[in-house]
């Protein structure tokens, strides 16, 4: 069966639509759709995958993203085994542009509220206290009804378009270049990389698996992820490296065979290159 890049929420009753999600693991497909998503993580870590951001995730990971900007929290790989007890909680918030009226944005009041839905086309990270204010609203508005909901929204979004302290995820400029026919072909190689990061990961294989030619994959992944393979399958790779850094179990050389790197000197070189500090300095500072 095939799960659909395109994903679409409708409801026949409610122009906003909240959801408290609790399941055994987040929703592995990576997908988009023509809404705008407020979205927090109450319990569950993992990799989230957003335009062409990659990084991992834990209780209290707040985004805020546009219409059709890909997206995936995937959840980490014990989450899927077979008998766990492990669970993830989140609630998301759906609406569309026009959820108050095709004219209600053109209202010279809501040139702060335009530029964050401008903003969020790139998607928009939140931390500390506004994550926080976030994450307790959403929590209200899943028991909120008609029209109370509606203003509990609309003051919401006014606070996060005076707020500053949001951080861009996509970089400048991202476009989803994807389209919904190529569902199954991303999926498949997104899969297998979250899967297999941690082995050794032949280019040949996975542009098999996508059905082409290793140039024309190449060629095919660059253009519609904005870098190379190689550095998406680096990055999520430099991504559990810090979170095994953080937890502080393992030394520098056993996380770094466990992240899939053949080297130590390779793990360090490519830790500098993507996160702009040795191994050792992001352990000491966090």
């Amino acid at each position: 069966m095939k799960a659909p890049i395109h994903k679409n929420i409708e409801s026949q009753v409610r122009t906003v639509t909240v959801h408290e999600l609790k399941e055994s693991h987040f929703d592995p497909n990576w997908h988009f759709h023509p809404h705008y998503q407020l979205f927090t993580v109450l319990e569950g870590t993992g990799k989230r995958l957003i335009g062409d951001s990659i990084h991992t995730f834990g209780p209290g990971d707040t985004v805020f993203l546009g219409p059709d900007v890909p997206h995936l929290w995937r959840s980490d790989p014990a989450y899927f085994e077979t008998g766990s007890s492990l669970m993830t909680h989140g609630i998301v918030l759906y609406f569309q542009e026009d959820f108050l009226g095709k004219d209600f944005l053109d209202k010279p009041e809501m040139l702060g509220l335009r530029q964050l839905l401008a903003d969020s086309k790139r998607g928009i990270s939140y931390k500390g206290a506004l994550a926080e204010h976030i994450r307790d609203e959403l929590v209200a508005l899943t028991s909120v009804e008609g029209f109370k909901g509606i203003l509990q929204l609309l003051t919401l979004l006014d606070k996060l378009a005076h707020d500053a302290t949001g951080e861009p995820i996509s970089s400048y400029g991202y476009v989803n270049n994807y389209k919904v026919s190529e569902t199954e072909r991303m999926q498949k190689v997104h899969n297998y990389v979250l899967q297999h990061f941690f082995q050794e990961i032949r280019l040949s294989d996975v542009a098999s698996l996508a059905g082409m030619t290793e140039a024309a994959f190449c060629r095919y992944f660059k253009a519609r992820s904005n870098k190379t393979f190689i550095d998406f399958v680096n990055e999520i790779r430099i991504g559990h490296a810090c979170k095994l850094l953080l937890e502080d179990k393992w030394t520098i050389a056993q996380i770094a065979y466990d992240s899939g790197f053949d080297s130590l000197s390779n793990f360090n070189r490519n830790f500098k290159k993507y996160i702009g500090h040795t191994p050792r300095e992001y352990k000491g500072n966090y």
